[in-house]
């Protein structure tokens, strides 16, 4: 009896557009508060990107 196996997984997938966009805006985030310096409101902003980063690599396995 042959097995059925689901379709292979794509080999490295390309980044869905969220993802540039919050790696993007992680980027420009650190590089504003490299510039200013350290800024309560900069520093929360920052770590909700790190937040929906992390989020979305467990949603997609890791396929970021």
């Amino acid at each position: 009896m042959p097995s059925q196996t689901g379709p292979e997984p794509k080999q490295n997938p390309e980044p869905p557009p969220v993802v540039e966009h919050l790696s993007g805006a992680h980027e420009l985030l650190n590089a504003l508060r490299k510039r200013i310096g350290e800024h309560p409101e900069l520093a929360q902003a920052i770590t909700k990107l790190e937040t929906a980063l992390s989020m979305l690599t467990v949603k997609t396995g890791g396929m970021l």
